[in-house]
């Protein structure tokens, strides 16, 4: 596969880091990768991938959360920002491991990325990000509030351009899940879902045990996106729309409390299971009806590795961290 096959198909996982991760807890958190799983304890991860071999190598480190080395990072708002900024740089770290794990060279050793590569990748998805999803959205509005003065309105104008924003990206979910490899990150994000259900059940790990369980989980990374696009509904409503220029930069600039706002309602209503906050997830759980498929028993296997390696790898370095 030439340079730009590699880039194409790192900056296509790259774009869906935020929706297949989970939001850290005081149990576990996982993300699914290329061909594997990473799964995070307390004080630990570790990134499984199924090699073309059909073997299991795993990549294992110590990860510290944030709020545990400062209050600050413990402050409603602010921890949000920690987590969603500590699991993006972890999410990306494993994405790379997985990418050169789980395609073999020509002399059938891992293929090592250059980290001229890595670079580019992560300035593409970003400038991905920035564009479609905060420039479009307000561009397309803009030209239509020449046709319907009505969003000369901040509420109206916010209205629309939220519905804008979450259309492109149920678009691009659709679109790209008809890839191959992506829906086997699909697949594996289904895996890693049953076996966190299977490992807060309390109920022994095994593929058996984590199969019975649900691919959806509400404390999934696509509930955060769309949490974030609907609270950017809500905080866009009070940003003037006088001048393009300053309404872009806003918009970027209040992404740090966007995220942390939408961190806190996930938080709160994943507690609440069962009770009228949990109404507040559905949108999520629906999304991840594209974003998660039925696994095979390979792929849960997998997972439930990366699991209780984390927990190996916690204990052994003296955490408390214990598994059903």
């Amino acid at each position: 596969m030439g340079a730009l096959g590699k880039i194409a198909r790192l900056c296509a996982h790259s774009t869906l880091l935020p929706a297949m991760r989970a939001e850290d807890d005081p149990l576990i958190g996982g993300q699914a990768v290329m061909e594997g799983v990473m799964m995070r304890t307390p004080q630990s991860y570790c990134v499984a991938v199924r090699k073309p071999s059909g073997d299991i190598t795993t990549l294992e480190d110590s990860s510290v959360r944030l709020s545990d080395r400062s209050r600050f990072w413990a402050v409603p708002l602010v921890r949000g920002c920690g987590v969603l900024g500590q699991s993006m740089a972890l999410g990306v770290k494993a994405l790379n491991f997985s990418a050169s794990q789980a395609v073999d060279g020509a002399d059938g050793e891992p293929e090592e990325l250059p980290g001229w590569m890595l670079g580019v990748n992560i300035a593409i998805s970003v400038g991905f990000f920035i564009v479609m999803y905060k420039l479009v959205p307000l561009l397309a509005t803009s030209q239509l509030e020449g046709w319907l003065p009505v969003l000369g309105a901040p509420v109206a104008f916010s209205a629309v351009e939220g519905v804008l924003r979450i259309g492109i990206f149920l678009a691009f979910l659709i679109a790209i899940a008809r890839m191959k490899d992506i829906r086997r990150v699909f697949e594996y994000h289904g895996a890693e879902h049953k076996v966190v259900h299977n490992h807060e059940s309390g109920q022994g790990l095994s593929v058996a045990n984590a199969q019975r369980f649900t691919t959806l989980h509400p404390r999934c990374g696509t509930s955060f996106l769309m949490f974030v696009m609907l609270v950017a509904i809500a905080v866009y409503a009070f940003v003037p729309v006088e001048n393009m220029v300053g309404s872009f930069l806003a918009r970027i600039a209040l992404l740090p409390l966007i995220a942390g706002a939408s961190f806190e309602i996930i938080r709160y209503t994943a507690k609440r299971q069962g009770s009228i906050f949990s109404l507040a997830a559905q949108p999520g759980l629906w999304l991840q009806r594209i974003t998660t498929r039925q696994p095979d028993d390979s792929q849960v296997e997998v997972a439930i590795h990366a699991l209780k390696r984390a927990f190996d790898f916690e204990r052994r370095a003296g955490g408390s961290a214990v598994i059903a």
